[in-house]
C-alpha cells in the first residue's frame, strides 16, 4: 500500500437551482471582477450563458468573456486568454462548459501570473508560484477537471497535446446542474463516461493488492457508470442518472479513486498523442487503446484484471483459467464500447488504417524520441507503445 496525502478543496455546489449562486460564490473566494470563459455555441443557445452574465451583474461584480474554447483546447486561445485578463485587470475565472473549457481556463489562470511562457509548465521546463483563482459551472460531465489539478492542452505548433498537473490549479468550486446536461448527443455523453471510466481504470489496474476499500469504491464507480450511460441514451432528461454521470466524473478524477494505489496514466499518455495528430474525440481515443493495452500489460498483476471481470464485467470467474477469464473481461469491455457507440481500434476512431509512418510518428512523440517512458504497471519504452498502437490499428 502506497502512503498518500488527499486533497480535494474544491467547493461543489450540486442541484437543479446551483448556478444561483455563481455571484456570491465568486465574492466568497476573493474574485473582483471576472473573464468568463467558454465553448461555442451550445452555453449561448441555451440561455445558460445570459444567465450567468446576468447573475454577476446583478450580484455587483464586472466581466468580460472570452468564448472559442474547442476540443483538445488550444495554445493560441489561452495566449488571448492571458493578454485579455492582464488588460482588463481580471483577478477570477470562471470556466463554463466541460474538461477542455475548465483545462483552457487553468492555463490561461497559469500564464497571467507566469513571467515566462506558458507551455513551459506543459514541457516541465518552469514551475508556477501563483495562479489566478478557477472556478466553474460544469456542462458536460466527462473530464473532471472541475475537482481536479490536472489540465491538458494542445499546441497547433506540431499538434503537441500535454498534460500537466500542479495542487494550485484545483478550482475553489464547482457549480453542477444536472439539468445543464440534458441536451447533450448521445456520442458526446458516451465518450464522456467513457473518459470518467478511465480515470478511475487508470488508478485501478495497478500492482496495488491491499487497498481493498480503494478498490472498492473504483468498483462502485465503474459499476454505476455502466448502468446509467444506457439508461440516460435512452432517455436524455432522466435527472436520476444524469445526476450519477455528473458526479460520478468528479469523483472518478478528484483522487478519490487512487489513495494508496500506483496509478499508471499509460492509456491517457497514448491517446494524447491520437488527439494530437488527428483532432478526435478523447474518450473514444481511449476506448480506442485501452483494449489493446490491457492485452499487453495483463500479465504484470493478472489477479487485477480477472477480479475487474468479475466484478465490473459480470464475467464468470473460471478458477481453472484466470488468463482465460482477464481475456473474457476484455472482450465484455469492448461490447460495452461497441453498445455505447465507442470504437475499439483506431480504424474504428479516424475512420481509416492508421499507417505505420503515423505510428512511429505518434510513438516518436509520446516517448519525447525516446527519452520518456510511461505507465507503472508495465512501465513502456518507446518499443512498447508502438508494439500497442500496433495492435489498435
Amino acid at each position: 500500500m502506497k502512503d498518500f496525502n488527499y486533497y480535494a478543496p474544491t467547493e461543489v455546489v450540486f442541484g437543479q437551482e446551483s448556478e444561483e449562486q455563481v455571484a456570491a460564490l465568486v465574492k466568497k473566494y476573493g474574485g473582483t471582477k471576472v473573464l468568463v470563459h467558454y465553448g461555442g455555441q451550445s452555453a449561448v443557445r441555451s440561455g445558460l450563458l445570459d444567465k450567468l452574465c446576468r447573475l454577476l451583474k446583478e450580484g455587483g461584480v464586472p466581466y468580460v468573456c472570452l468564448g472559442g474554447v474547442v476540443p483538445n483546447p488550444r495554445l493560441s486561445l489561452a495566449h488571448q486568454g492571458i493578454e485579455l485578463c492582464r488588460k482588463e485587470g481580471v483577478d477570477f475565472i470562471l470556466a463554463v462548459g466541460g474538461g477542455s473549457v475548465i483545462d483552457s481556463a487553468k492555463c490561461i489562470a497559469y500564464g497571467v501570473c507566469l513571467e515566462g511562457e506558458v507551455w513551459d509548465l506543459y514541457l516541465g521546463k518552469a514551475e508556477p508560484s501563483a495562479m489566478l483563482p478557477v472556478a466553474c459551472v460544469l456542462t458536460i460531465p466527462a473530464a473532471g477537471s472541475e475537482m481536479s489539478e490536472a489540465s491538458v492542452i494542445t499546441n497547433e505548433d506540431g499538434d503537441v497535446k500535454l498534460g500537466y498537473s500542479n495542487n494550485l490549479a484545483r478550482p475553489k468550486f464547482a457549480i453542477m446542474n444536472p439539468c445543464r446536461t440534458f441536451t447533450l448527443p448521445p456520442y458526446q455523453t458516451a465518450a464522456g463516461v467513457t473518459d470518467m471510466m478511465m480515470h478511475t481504470m487508470e488508478r485501478y489496474f495497478t500492482k496495488d493488492d491491499d487497498m481493498d476499500l480503494t478498490t472498492d469504491l473504483a468498483e462502485a464507480v465503474l459499476r454505476r457508470m455502466k448502468t446509467a450511460v444506457f439508461d440516460v441514451l435512452k432517455n436524455p432528461e432522466d435527472y436520476r442518472q444524469r445526476a450519477q454521470i455528473m458526479w460520478g466524473g468528479s469523483v472518478a478524477h478528484n483522487g478519490l479513486t487512487g489513495c494508496g494505489v500506483h496509478d499508471d496514466w499509460a492509456t491517457h499518455q497514448l491517446e494524447h498523442e491520437l488527439s494530437g495528430m488527428f483532432d478526435v474525440t478523447h474518450g473514444a481515443g481511449l476506448a480506442a487503446v485501452w483494449p489493446s493495452w490491457a492485452r499487453y500489460v495483463m500479465h504484470e498483476n493478472l489477479s487485477r484484471f480477472v477480479r475487474f471481470a468479475v466484478n465490473v464485467m459480470d464475467v464468470p470467474n473460471d478458477f481453472s483459467d484466470p488468463e482465460g477469464t482477464a481475456l473474457k473481461g476484455i472482450e465484455a469491455m469492448e461490447r460495452f464500447y461497441h453498445a455505447i457507440g465507442m470504437p475499439t481500434t483506431i480504424k474504428e476512431l479516424i475512420g481509416r488504417e492508421i499507417t505505420d509512418a503515423e505510428i512511429k510518428e505518434m510513438t516518436r512523440k509520446c516517448s519525447q524520441d525516446g527519452a520518456r517512458k510511461i505507465g507503472a504497471l508495465k512501465v513502456l519504452k518507446a518499443e512498447d507503445m508502438e508494439a500497442i498502437y500496433q495492435m489498435a490499428k
